[in-house]
């Protein structure tokens, strides 16, 4: 199984996480393309830097001719520009806000804000009523924000497949939902102002199609370092974690070291809740490729990067026979009264949260009423969550468990070339023979929509190629 491993001991950003992917080898033009159909106003660039000896990929968003900062740093700036502007520019910018200014019941002035929705500005920070950060901040970017639902609409509008569309839709579904939990608000009165919604659809969308790219069929991720310290937003001073980015990291193992810096941003989180089925050390892999996803700060002897491994899964222990055997989950529930599109959106949720297999059987059941019988497969360490999924996701008010060996082929990855670019061919194996080899569907399907080919037409060639391969290895 092709697997990915996160490595977030300087923790994770959008940016870091494209520059991870591209320095492992997806790529650069394939986010530019992705960036120009998108048509949100942005850009990207990439460059390499060194971080504390690490040489590794940094990607710039570029907005407006900006490019994208860190928050205490993109703050300080609008701060800046606050304590330049003349009252009356003040009074302007209020009044480009909806903001009234009255008479205190002190003899002071307070301001009273009209807007009922909270605007998302640089990583989705919240603007309080009266703040001159905000007030600097609304004056320097005076496009409208953008809600959910118009984001939701341009992600489906673009260029992409399906199954990188649906990632990005959960992380950005993901973003809103813990911005509204935090502020007491309805996701749909979370609004994105232009600047950050351009970047913040940029890093998503890319890292979508990235990831649907690298075709990677499970991401595990280390414990997270959140940094510490405070950081200054539009809430005013914080704690490190923000609050948006702590909500969307329960359950996931986080901890502090001495890098007094915010090293996780909302989108970093958000791109692991949604990609990430297990948290933990590095598992057995053999390990293909390797990258490194530049932060924008440089700490001394701390190299700020995020570094991703990608590569085959081991299998488990062997049997004498030398078939690998493993101990699997099965995780069962009868289903009379739910939507069959619910079925098969829980069956997609758990394939890709870790599930090894997941499929429904029709089944009669009591009152002769016909039903669905709904059925997963996963290791131990993933059963909870995906008992969790179930119980949350379908009408089932028990689910049953147990335990059992599961037994299976060894398998490996070769690269077949054709004339349209390179496939894996999915090998299996029996005492150390070839038994089975198919093409991976999701190379082939790739080159099929690029150039306009029959799916059967690339499959056929592939296996055509791969087995020239193989019968002159066979015969030296």
């Amino acid at each position: 199984m092709r697997i990915a491993y996160l490595d977030c001991f300087s923790g994770i950003s959008g940016d870091m996480f494209l520059g991870a992917l591209v320095d492992a080898g997806l790529p650069f033009e394939l986010f530019e393309k992705t960036v120009a159909e998108l048509n949100v106003g942005a850009k990207l660039e990439h460059s390499r830097v060194d971080r504390a000896g690490i040489a590794g990929t940094k990607l710039d968003v570029i907005v407006d001719g900006e490019k994208d900062m860190p928050r205490e740093e993109f703050w300080e700036k609008q701060k800046s520009v606050a304590s330049s502007q003349s009252p009356v520019a003040q009074s302007q910018a209020a009044r480009d806000r909806g903001l009234e200014t009255r008479e205190g019941p002190t003899g002071g002035t307070a301001k009273h804000s009209h807007e009922h929705v909270h605007t998302i500005g640089h990583e989705y920070a919240h603007s309080p009523q009266g703040s001159s950060i905000a007030t600097a901040e609304q004056h320097h970017h005076r496009a409208p924000a953008r809600g959910l639902s118009e984001i939701l609409k341009i992600i489906a509008a673009a260029a992409i497949s399906e199954p990188a569309r649906r990632i990005a839709n959960e992380i950005f579904l993901a973003l809103g939902a813990a911005e509204a939990k935090v502020h007491h608000v309805g996701v749909d009165d979370v609004h994105f102002h232009e600047v950050g919604a351009a970047d913040a659809i940029v890093d998503v969308v890319c890292a979508a199609v990235g990831v649907e790219a690298l075709g990677v069929e499970q991401f595990i991720c280390s414990p997270l370092n959140v940094g510490g310290g405070t950081v200054t937003c539009l809430h005013g001073v914080m704690p490190v974690p923000a609050p948006a980015t702590l909500e969307l990291l329960k359950d996931a193992p986080i901890y502090s070291c001495e890098i007094q810096k915010e090293l996780v941003t909302p989108t970093g989180a958000a791109i692991v809740k949604v990609l990430a089925t297990s948290f933990g050390p590095r598992p057995t892999m053999m390990t293909q490729k390797v990258g490194y996803g530049a932060g924008s700060r440089d700490f001394a002897g701390h190299p700020n990067v995020l570094r991703i491994s990608i590569g085959e899964a081991q299998l488990p222990e062997i049997e004498s026979g030398g078939t690998p055997v493993e101990q699997i989950a099965i995780l069962e529930a009868n289903l009379d009264d739910l939507n069959p599109q619910v079925i098969g959106y829980i069956v997609d949720r758990a394939l890709a949260q870790g599930a090894l297999d997941a499929f429904s059987t029709p089944v009669q059941m009591k009152k002769n009423r016909p039903g669905t019988l709904l059925t997963m497969l996963a290791r131990p360490e993933n059963e909870k969550h995906l008992r969790e999924l179930l119980f949350r996701e379908s009408s089932t008010l028990g689910i049953r468990t147990r335990h059992e060996q599961r037994y299976a082929l060894p398998r490996r990855h070769e690269a077949v070339k054709t004339q349209w670019g390179e496939v894996r061919m999915k090998v299996a194996t029996l005492n150390g023979e070839a038994v089975h080899y198919a093409p991976e569907y999701e190379d082939c399907r790739r080159i099929a929509a690029e150039h306009h080919v029959a799916l059967k037409t690339v499959m056929q060639e592939v296996i055509r190629l791969y087995m020239e391969k193989y019968l002159e290895r066979q015969h030296g």
